[in-house]
């Protein structure tokens, strides 16, 4: 195996080939750290530091968790154990629990619910669904806090509760009780950690064994770390400090179910001999998002600014992020699968477009608005690719042919595809995508799996069926799908970690984001949605689109406010109006608002957004006017406007044709002032 270092750039070199011990790599948004993490596991096995299967890369998501296993694959690279916490401590609690309590049996509890409802009804407190959800998320923060029921009252002395605290704890305690019966014992997700924590914690003999086995620690998403997660890093570690962390205090946006970015910001403290690396060359955005993106969070406040990370734009210059303030909510939907269309127009798939809001709830009229557009998009969080009911077919299908036909030897690999495509045909998959919403669903569906098929034959050249149906169920267990030709609809929690050419931040008013329960909390909470802005803003590669609407409905009160988070960051803009059929709008040909001022129409843009005219050609035109009112004893304005001759500047007219698309010139000014004006602007061409 040889590892090509050259491939990154010098800081990530550094961060790759950082001595054992403990080192943070402190990385922006689309500066590379998995890309760099992946490539220091690599270069300490290739160096013979340690052997893959001393390594243990921990993730916050199944599916980082496989795209960190697979990129190692393509690099040769197996055996490195690439999980999530609870995946990782689940495993090891399976394998340690005779020795830690004998015969006893437990089951993972999966669905907290019932006994969460079960323990409200107890206490004599509503067991609505929601009610049961508010109680549950606080059962989740405490046990991730590592705040016991005792212990809950005292703690929470200055925190919010969705009832009062005293009823929180007792509800706690007969949920912890109602898991203990005669048979054994249900474990939540968090009791696997804390399991596991203790089991090594307290067992010389287990601990021994583990440390023996894992050697070296990698940490994903750092910052969004809980002092449970970090308590059984620190049993998996003992006294030991091989461990690489990665992270950025920018990012953190879980701090609602316990998480800290203290552990990343503390890290040289309780280190005082580590390496510390600093990723900041974005490789994913323009420099005019990346911009952006800094200034959103130069504002930020508290704790988590604690490391100022400052992104430098590594693409090709773009287009600028635009502004766009719409009356109500509809309006700004309509508005949003218009941009998408032009979008698509101009050959954007919609796999790299996505619409992001801050609560699921808001997806509903944007993907009604898409519908009537005709564009096909998918909500990420709704129903796994995986356990859609064409993949399932499809799967099988792929499983029947596995089990009765030999299959050719020639068709693995790269050429592995073509074996599924096959497969499929039978099941509707055509060589032209179909009409109709639903068929055409149904086809992107099996045409993702046939492109999934190519991508996993190329990194395993020998990849047979049988490897092929394997890897797949590794990935719907993992819950890591394919490309999906549809624009994404998603929240912007569920963005986290992704990214897309063109990203419309929609809904963007206060009480949305920041949301209401977060203004009501204080400064804390409402930096957290700054950094969730942030988040938002980052996704973006090329295009990034926000807007927000006044009112609700069509027609309602225009009671909202925009964002405060673009305060000192740009004018707000006046309402973008929704089109009416046989009605021509003239819109600012720099943020796009529909113009109502005369004086704004004359100028082509709004009163906010900065004039882009050369101010010699603007001045000379003035000395121009000033000559000809005189001669003809009129006001000024007569001859033309302000706002006309700005127009003129910025937009340079060569010939009359040109000079009459500028609104405030019309024909009878054409043919008195037109060879004049176009003189004096061709001495600055």
């Amino acid at each position: 195996m040889a590892i090509n270092l050259d491939e990154l750039d010098s800081d990530q070199q550094i961060a790759a080939t950082a001595p054992r011990g403990p080192v943070a790599i402190l990385a922006g948004a689309g500066t590379g750290k998995t890309r760099t993490i992946t490539y220091r596991i690599a270069h300490l096995i290739d160096q013979g530091f340690v052997s893959p299967n001393r390594v243990m890369a921990v993730t916050f998501t199944k599916r980082a968790a496989g795209e960190m296993a697979h990129r190692l694959r393509l690099m040769g690279i197996g055996g490195v154990q690439a999980r999530t916490f609870h995946a990782a401590a689940m495993r090891q609690l399976a394998y340690f629990w005779p020795q830690v309590a004998g015969n006893l049996k437990w089951k993972l509890l999966d669905n907290k619910f019932p006994l969460v409802g079960r323990a409200a009804r107890a206490v004599g407190v509503d067991s609505s669904t929601e009610s049961v959800r508010d109680l549950l998320g606080e059962i989740e923060w405490a046990k991730a806090r590592l705040v016991s029921p005792e212990q809950y009252v005292d703690y929470v002395a200055d925190r919010a509760t969705p009832i009062p605290a005293p009823k929180v704890a007792d509800i706690y305690r007969r949920y912890e009780d109602f898991k203990i019966s005669p048979d054994g014992m249900l474990l939540d997700f968090d009791d696997l950690l804390l399991h596991v924590a203790g089991a090594i914690e307290n067992s010389l003999a287990i601990s021994e064994e583990f440390r023996e086995q894992y050697r070296t620690f990698v940490v994903d998403e750092y910052q969004d770390v809980t002092p449970l997660q970090q308590r059984v890093l620190d049993a998996w570690l003992g006294e030991r400090d091989d461990i690489t962390v990665v992270g950025d205090a920018n990012q953190t946006i879980y701090s609602f179910t316990g998480a800290s970015p203290d552990y990343l910001l503390n890290f040289s403290r309780k280190y005082p001999h580590a390496t510390l690396v600093k990723l900041q060359r974005d490789y994913r955005s323009t420099p005019e998002i990346t911009r952006l993106a800094n200034t959103v969070i130069s504002f930020a406040t508290g704790r988590a600014a604690g490391t100022r990370l400052e992104l430098e734009g590594m693409r090709p210059s773009g287009p600028q992020p635009t502004f766009d303030s719409y009356e109500d909510e509809p309006s700004e939907a309509r508005g949003v699968a218009r941009r998408v269309k032009e979008l698509l127009a101009q050959g954007i798939p919609a796999s790299e477009i996505a619409v992001l809001y801050r609560i699921n709830a808001q997806s509903a009229t944007f993907e009604q608005a898409l519908s009537d557009e005709g564009i096909v998009y998918q909500v990420r969080g709704g129903e796994e690719f995986f356990k859609r009911a064409e993949v399932r077919q499809a799967i099988s299908q792929l499983v029947r042919i596995s089990q009765r036909e030999k299959l050719p030897e020639d068709l693995i690999g790269p050429q592995i595809h073509t074996l599924v495509k096959a497969a499929l045909i039978p099941l509707g998959l055509t060589e032209q995508e179909p009409e109709g919403a639903q068929a055409r669903e149904r086809w992107q569906s099996m045409n993702a799996l046939v492109d999934l098929a190519e991508e996993l034959g190329h990194a395993t050249p020998d990849l047979d069926l049988h490897g092929l149906l394997q890897q797949l169920h590794q990935r719907a267990e993992a819950k890591h799908p394919p490309t999906m030709q549809g624009v994404t609809l998603a929240s912007l929690h569920a963005a986290k970690g992704l990214e897309w050419d063109a990203v419309f931040l929609v809904g963007l008013t206060d009480g949305s984001l920041p949301i209401s329960h977060a203004i009501k909390a204080g400064d804390e909470a409402i930096e957290e949605e700054r950094r969730l802005f942030y988040v938002g803003v980052t996704r973006a590669r090329e295009y990034l689109f926000h807007s927000w609407a006044y009112a609700r409905q069509e027609g309602g009160r225009a009671s909202r406010k925009r964002t405060r988070f673009l305060d000192g960051i740009v004018a707000e803009a006046k309402p973008v109006h929704p089109p009416q059929r046989g009605k021509r709008y003239t819109h600012c040909k720099s943020c796009n608002a529909v113009l109502l001022e005369p004086s704004e129409k004359a100028a082509g843009r709004c009163s906010q957004c900065p004039p882009t005219m050369d101010e010699a050609v603007f001045e000379t035109l003035r000395q121009w006017r000033s000559i000809v009112s005189r001669e003809q004893n009129v006001p000024a304005y007569v001859v033309f406007s302000d706002a006309t001759l700005c127009a003129i500047a910025e937009n340079m007219p060569r010939n009359e044709q040109e000079l009459l698309s500028i609104s405030g010139v019309g024909p009878v000014k054409v043919e008195r002032y037109g060879q004049d004006i176009l003189d004096t602007i061709a001495q600055f061409c």
